[in-house]
């Protein structure tokens, strides 16, 4: 069975027991970005920060969520009557209305199913370790002419632990480099033996004030940073990353700190600056939820060459998009 046909949802129970199987929201293929060379990206659902500015806000829950795209919707009203809770109302402005309370996905999906116009989505399928390889092998051709991989994101791939150590202990058994995207806010017990299995490692860096960081993601930088040091005493190549937020934290005090951390890492690739862009926003929408810095306006590259440039007396490297 390949990813290419519409997979039915089940329910958490039918999760293996030796954690095989796991939450997965989408893959994005021929990525340049995430990790050398061409990368197939697997993005895996659960975080345990809340990022103002999150892009990928479809992967905080862990479970499969409804998404609603108002731009697609004809108003047949074919999802109202699927629904078997009644969760579904049909509104001459808004469109559909949802009872995201009740829902009962992952279980149901009738309204999903229904959905021609594709404005009702399911974000999260529960693959197994095989059906996600079979997925990244797809472009395996490609990997060996570019020497590029697998890279695991999210949410937070260490939110699901035993399952991206099962993802990237297959990966590299099949000879694939492995990369791993984290926000590092995770038990270093679980991330220890998925590490082990890992080529690169793409570690963001939100703040480097802890009070400041917790304002802005909802939980302290104290374990991140451990958990960033214990990375670089295990020898794996990493790439640390700060998302440039206009007016959170952007200023010079923080851009140094950041750059400072970056010197004392034994084995950094480089530091990469990533700027802000609003190109998640609709998704906060399509999921029911408020969107805490609409309005809020990207740096100009002006801006973001000036603020890169400031750290040239660090004797590391930096980029500008990785």
């Amino acid at each position: 069975m390949t990813l290419r046909k519409k997979f039915q949802l089940f329910s958490p129970r039918d999760v293996d027991a030796d954690h095989t199987t796991g939450v997965v929201s989408d893959f994005q293929r021929f990525s340049i970005h995430d990790g050398p060379g061409i990368r197939t990206i697997v993005f895996l659902k659960g975080c345990p920060l809340h990022c103002l500015w999150c892009q990928n806000p479809e992967n905080i829950r862990s479970a499969p969520q409804l998404m609603y795209i108002a731009a697609n919707c004809i108003r047949c009203g074919k999802c109202v009557d699927a629904c078997p809770n009644h969760c579904l109302t049909a509104t001459p402005d808004a469109g559909i209305v949802l009872d995201r309370e009740h829902c009962a996905l992952p279980e149901c999906g009738q309204c999903q199913r229904v959905c021609y116009a594709n404005a009702l989505t399911v974000c999260g399928r529960y693959l197994s370790v095989s059906e996600v390889m079979e997925e990244v092998e797809l472009d395996r051709e490609f990997y060996d002419r570019s020497d590029g991989g697998v890279t695991f994101s999210g949410g937070e791939p260490f939110a699901q632990p035993r399952f991206l150590a099962a993802l990237a202990r297959e990966a590299k058994a099949r000879g694939l480099h492995t990369a791993v995207e984290t926000c590092g806010q995770a038990d270093w017990q679980a991330m220890e033996p998925g590490l082990r299995h890992m080529d690169l490692v793409l570690f963001d860096i939100k703040h480097m004030d802890a009070a400041v960081h917790k304002e802005l993601t909802g939980s302290t930088n104290t374990r991140i940073l451990a958990n960033l040091r214990a990375i670089d005493a295990m020898g794996i190549p990493t790439r640390l990353r700060l998302p440039l937020i206009p007016g959170r934290n952007d200023s010079p005090d923080n851009l140094g700190r950041t750059a400072a951390l970056a010197a004392e890492l034994k084995h950094l690739v480089a530091l990469d600056i990533l700027p802000y862009h609003r190109m998640g926003e609709p998704k906060w929408r399509q999921l029911g939820l408020d969107y805490a810095l609409h309005g809020l306006a990207p740096h100009d590259r002006e801006a973001v060459e000036r603020l890169t440039a400031s750290l040239k007396p660090f004797p590391i490297a930096v980029t500008i998009g990785g």
